[in-house]
């Protein structure tokens, strides 16, 4: 391992167990057991890629997009320190692009604004440094509706969700890569919530919001 390695290798983990962001420790049995069998199922260099939380997890890809090389590789609750410690083994198998959508859980869990940034650039380093030709795209995290009055830690947070989104555009012009911004798509023209057609309980999204949600990336896969 070199010394640009190394570095990031120390970075990524003082962010993730620093006290502010100890929740980090204490994954689900749940978590545990997607990322074992993840493991086993390994990534190929073919493999297009989707990492994430909930939004991932609760989707058929392979089938949303009618394309079997799609690899779903999303864990529900999970955020962005928690791929930073998983993605080794997708990284390993070299795939051709990575869509990585993550954010909402930190933002849930009062993190700051310079905290999630610092992590979420960390994640993008790594990406780009153990995987180089993997294309990377960076998904922008989603609107909430909190008119549902679902997740009461999401409340009054639309202008975090806004400044960190802000953050992952400036992130991705540092590193080249993409940023497929997915806001105006899936809101309510002329306000800042999740459209109510597309979610049942403001935060996740139903049959045909990830229809809208499929449309805006396409272009990419």
């Amino acid at each position: 391992m070199n010394r640009f390695k190394i570095f990031w290798s120390i970075f990524v983990l003082g962010i993730c167990l620093s006290p502010n962001i100890s929740y980090a420790q204490k994954r689900s049995e749940y978590w545990h057991q997607r990322v074992s069998h993840f493991e086993k199922l390994g990534v190929k260099s073919s493999d297009i890629v989707f990492i994430g939380n909930s939004i991932t997890d609760g989707c058929e890809l392979s089938e949303l997009f009618d394309n079997p090389n799609i690899k779903n590789r999303g864990i529900n609750s999970d955020d962005i320190c928690g791929i930073t410690e998983r993605i080794g083994s997708v990284l390993e198998g070299r795939p051709s692009k990575i869509f990585l959508l993550i954010g909402i859980n930190d933002i849930s869990h009062d993190l700051s604004l310079s905290e999630m940034t610092e992590m979420y650039e960390s994640l993008v380093a790594k990406i780009k440094d153990r995987s180089p030709e993997t294309q990377l795209y960076i998904l922008s995290v989603m609107p909430v509706n909190n008119d549902f009055n679902r997740y009461k830690r999401l409340i009054g947070k639309e202008k975090v969700i806004s400044q960190l989104n802000n953050n992952l555009k400036q992130i991705s012009e540092r590193y080249k890569i993409d940023y497929i911004d997915l806001w105006d798509a899936l809101i309510i023209p002329g306000t800042n919530k999740l459209n109510s057609k597309y979610t049942n309980d403001g935060l996740h999204l139903i049959g045909e919001g990830y229809e809208i949600w499929r449309d805006c990336i396409k272009p990419f896969i």
